[in-house]
C-alpha cells in the first residue's frame, strides 16, 4: 500500500498504512482513497499512453483528475536492469507541449524531513515530473485549481528507488514531500523555468489541509515553516 488521499480521515487506519509504508515501500499495487482501499488501476496496454506508440510506462490513476502516477517498466537480467526514464512521445500529456525546460536535483539527508509545499503562480504555473533516485519519499500534490471538483484536496504517493514510480503533476498544484529514509535524492523535470517572482507556497502542517505525513517531522526549512495557512473562510467552504 503506497498511496493516500484527502478522502481518508481515519487516523487508526492511517497508522496501519504508515507502518506498512515505512517498513516496505513497494508492498504491492494498491490505492487508498475515497474512504476505502481500492486496487491500483493501470491504464490499458503498453500502447495506451500515446496512440500508436509503444511505451515502457504504466500509468496509474489517482482520485484527482490530471494527477498521474507513472511506473517505469524495467527490463533486467543478471547484470541489472534498463528502464526508460522519460519519453516525450509516450508521456505526451506532460505539461503544455511535452517539452522539458529545466531539470533539478535534490538531496535530503535526514529521514522525516519535509520540503514544500511549493508552486508557481500563473502564467508561470508549471508541470512537474518527480522521481526518486535514492531512498524513499512520501510525495504530495495539492490541487489549487479553483474550478476543480477536488480544489484544495491532496494526494500522496510513495516514490522510491525500488518501485520506479514518478508523479506527473500538472500546472495548478502545490508540491512537497517527506523523506521516509535517509539520503533521499529526487529529480524534477519542469515544463517551465523557475520564476522567483511567481513562487508561492502553502504550509505543509496546515490543519486546514490535514495532510497525513507518515513520520514525525524531523526538519523543515525556516522558509517552509513560515509559509501561510489557509484562510478560515476557505477551510470552512471545503467542509
Amino acid at each position: 500500500m503506497d498511496t493516500l488521499s484527502t478522502a481518508n480521515r481515519d487516523p487508526w487506519r492511517f497508522r496501519r498504512f504508515a507502518t506498512l509504508s515505512c517498513e516496505r515501500f513497494h508492498v504491492g499495487n494498491c490505492k487508498y482513497g475515497q474512504g476505502r482501499f481500492l486496487k491500483g488501476e493501470k491504464t490499458g496496454s503498453p500502447w495506451s499512453l500515446a496512440e500508436g506508440t509503444m511505451s515502457r510506462f504504466d500509468r496509474i490513476s489517482t482520485p484527482i483528475a490530471g494527477l498521474i502516477v507513472v511506473e517505469r517498466q524495467r527490463r533486467g537480467d543478471d547484470r541489472g536492469f534498463f528502464s526508460r526514464f522519460f519519453c516525450r512521445e509516450a508521456l505526451a500529456d506532460f505539461g503544455g507541449d511535452g517539452k522539458i525546460a529545466q531539470i533539478n536535483h535534490t538531496l535530503t539527508q535526514a529521514a522525516g524531513t519535509i520540503r514544500g509545499l511549493h508552486f508557481q503562480q500563473a502564467p508561470h504555473d508549471e508541470a512537474k515530473f518527480v522521481s526518486c533516485l535514492s531512498g524513499a519519499v512520501f510525495d504530495v500534490a495539492v490541487d489549487l485549481r479553483p474550478d476543480s471538483a477536488t480544489y484544495l484536496q491532496w494526494h500522496g504517493e510513495v516514490l522510491s528507488a525500488d518501485n520506479g514510480r514518478s508523479m506527473m503533476i500538472p500546472g495548478g498544484f502545490a508540491h512537497g514531500f517527506q523523506t521516509l529514509t535517509e539520503d533521499c535524492e529526487l529529480i524534477y523535470l519542469h515544463d517551465k523555468p523557475y520564476a522567483p517572482e511567481a513562487e508561492g507556497g502553502l504550509n505543509p502542517l496546515d490543519p486546514g489541509l490535514a495532510i497525513a505525513w507518515p513520520l514525525p517531522v524531523s526538519q523543515m526549512s525556516p522558509r517552509d515553516q513560515a509559509l501561510p495557512l489557509l484562510p478560515n473562510r476557505i477551510v470552512a467552504a471545503r467542509r
